[in-house]
């Protein structure tokens, strides 16, 4: 099975091919950005499919990251693997930011908690908390970083996101077992987690935590005659 990832969600755009039989990453590129996803995403997508010596029609599922995030980023990643998708004839699934953060260190060791947090600005985070045997103990959330600190608090767990340091500087008690702070997921990851998720289960549509700063401006809508 071959595998195309995009994550356009945080701080990055991001895509990559994996090749399940071959069981590697046959091609991948990542650009560190906060802003311009959706000129710089196609472009990106073309060259990687270049890179990887196929077409789409090689490709046997597209992989996106859903957030939370950023609600721009989030969109365009979400919108250009839909229409792939639908050109393609491919399905699409959807895995979370905080999953695709959590999942290589759930790997590595699932008897060691682990905490994702996510920069949702205004003293919040995105937040996500993992034990043992990978369980979920708090879902997918905006909290404050106090209370983000009292739910990740117990067996010292290892932080990750891109708000890990905000979280280990407001930390009290026994320090995490590791900080990692990453501006977006590992795209090799999210590839990975495309090959495995049920697509039934895993829609691409966007996790939205809270509603969007900007606000209609309802004041300057002239009234109906």
């Amino acid at each position: 099975m071959r595998i195309f990832a995009i994550d356009t969600a945080l701080e990055a755009c991001s895509a990559a091919v994996l090749d399940t039989e071959r069981g590697d990453i046959i091609a991948r590129e990542s650009i560190s950005m906060a802003r311009g996803h959706a000129e710089a995403l196609m472009p990106l997508i073309a060259r990687v499919l270049a890179a990887s010596g196929a077409d789409f029609n090689a490709i046997d599922r597209i992989a996106v990251t859903t957030g939370p995030g950023s609600f721009t980023g989030m969109r365009v990643g979400i919108a250009a693997a839909r229409g792939l998708g639908l050109a393609a004839n491919k399905p699409v699934v959807g895995l979370t930011t905080l999953f695709a953060f959590a999942a290589p260190f759930i790997a590595a060791d699932e008897t060691m908690p682990v905490a994702v947090a996510i920069d949702a600005r205004h003293d919040h985070v995105y937040l996500q908390v993992w034990v043992a045997g990978g369980r979920v103990v708090v879902t997918p959330r905006i909290v404050s970083i106090e209370e983000a600190v009292r739910l990740s608090a117990g067996d010292p767990p290892r932080l990750t996101g891109n708000a890990a340091t905000i979280l280990a500087n407001a930390w009290r008690g026994p320090a995490p077992a590791v900080v990692e702070q990453r501006a977006a997921p590992d795209i090799d990851w999210v590839a990975r987690l495309g090959a495995t998720a049920a697509e039934n289960a895993s829609p691409p549509t966007p996790l939205y935590l809270r509603a969007p700063d900007a606000q209609p401006q309802n004041a300057a809508q002239l009234a109906r005659r």
